[in-house]
């Protein structure tokens, strides 16, 4: 039976440690698309700058596996809680290093490779952070495994919240060049405050009954994680990627992409955040509310109906934001992140989970979610590339890519089996159908 305390204190603490590793995330996807082309690619052209700022936002992405790995296989091995000590503390200090980072006017070339090189240690970071997390609530929790465990998940836009207000008031106080000058740095200088507060909760909270059983009643050697999640779980592993892939899809473009593609299109700057802002609020309350929903009717079904939405939603996405009008780009963004987006990515947190035995599950969650997450790092990349390529059109390509992740999510959901009453205690892998 679970402690109602230490769940409490777990989800809380899954949620802040959340909301602070994707603050920081975030914080640097916003402001690779309105800032970091015009401060540390001073040297390229406008379309150029935009492209190479979005990709060292990539590179976040591309060690977030990595960081899964690493911090999955002592989770595995040590238990979650530690790894999430960890976690937070490398999340923190590298976004507080990034506010005050020189710029490529004043350390020239070395500027940009040190923002890449931050920028990996925080996809290290986030990429070990997740799994953790969402361990920590679900194998605490006895019942209603999707809505504690989707708390984890809604920390991140709660995290986009906080670091576009951050972002959004600082730009709102001062003049554009004093922004670009010293101002974009604030929100960055304060991760360490947050870092103090989420390290004080995590403290608080004790290692999950379902690990420390577990532990206890196998204490020989075992296989490293890792082999046991390609061992064994193969498949629950590659079906696990592919329902992932289009929410980060959609996440990347929602986040990253559109906000630089509005400003091009003509709306300014403050605009563009405030409704970013505003969804991201409202997507808070989506994740656990389709969350919870799962525990009722299923996993497979809330993502089955999102991931067919978002893809008739993505031949939307672009003639909404070209309209000029406020009102329907705001629109746009409510129905994509507020409605859509959280039926396909709130009830990730649990099915993860539920897909790998205990002694391997935060090797396994995190490689899957991972992966998965790649397509949030590299689908603004690659659409800002085909904006380029046609001269800053092909939202008719773009949208149709779109769509086709959302397919490969209908396909490898539909070849999951509904693991929303799986036993988290037990071993056997259940969540493929034969």
């Amino acid at each position: 039976m679970s402690n109602p305390t230490q769940l409490r204190r777990a989800v809380a603490s899954s949620f802040l440690g959340s909301v602070i590793e994707y603050y920081d995330f975030l914080l640097y996807a916003t402001a690779s698309a309105l800032v970091f082309g015009k401060v540390f690619f001073s040297n390229l052209s406008p379309l150029a700058a935009t492209v190479a700022s979005l990709g060292t936002f990539a590179t976040g992405y591309l060690a977030r596996p990595l960081g899964g790995v690493i911090f999955g296989h002592f989770g595995d091995r040590l238990g979650r809680k530690r790894m999430l000590v960890l976690t937070m503390t490398l999340m923190g200090v590298a976004s507080t290093l990034i506010g005050v980072l020189p710029t490529y006017e004043q350390l020239g070339v070395l500027a940009p490779i040190a923002l890449v090189l931050l920028r990996v240690v925080q996809g290290i970071a986030v990429g070990g952070e997740w799994g953790g997390a969402v361990l920590m609530s679900a194998e605490h929790a006895s019942g209603r495994r999707g809505l504690w465990a989707s708390f984890t998940n809604a920390g991140a836009p709660f995290g986009m919240l906080l670091s576009t207000a951050a972002l959004n008031g600082s730009a709102a106080l001062m003049d554009e060049q004093a922004f670009l000058s010293w101002g974009w740095r604030i929100p960055f200088l304060l991760s360490i405050v947050l870092l103090g507060i989420g390290l004080f909760v995590r403290s608080r909270v004790e290692e999950t009954p379902v690990f420390a059983s577990a532990a206890s009643s196998s204490p020989g050697p075992r296989s490293a994680p890792l082999l046991d999640v390609l061992r064994n779980h193969p498949k629950a592993l590659l079906l696990g990627i592919g329902v992932g892939l289009s929410p980060f899809v959609l996440q990347g473009t929602l986040t990253t992409f559109l906000v630089s593609y509005g400003v091009q299109a003509g709306f300014a700057r403050q605009q563009v955040l405030n409704g970013l802002t505003l969804t991201s609020g409202l997507a808070v309350v989506g994740i656990i509310g389709w969350s919870a929903l799962s525990d009722r009717v299923g996993r497979r079904p809330i993502v089955l109906a999102g991931a067919v939405a978002a893809a008739a939603y993505a031949f939307v996405i672009f003639p909404l934001a070209d309209s000029g009008s406020v009102g329907l780009l705001t629109l746009a963004l409510v129905l994509g992140q507020s409605i859509i987006h959280p039926m396909m990515y709130g009830p990730l947190a649990a099915l993860y989970a539920e897909l790998f035995a205990t002694r391997s599950r935060y090797t396994g969650a995190s490689l899957g979610y991972q992966i998965a997450g790649l397509g949030a790092g590299l689908a603004p990349l690659l659409f800002a590339q085909i904006q380029a390529s046609t001269g800053g059109g092909g939202t008719g390509l773009i949208s149709a890519v779109i769509a086709g992740f959302c397919l490969l999510t209908v396909v490898c959901t539909a070849a999951l089996r509904e693991t929303s009453r799986t036993d988290l205690g037990s071993a056997a892998d259940l969540s493929v159908t034969r």
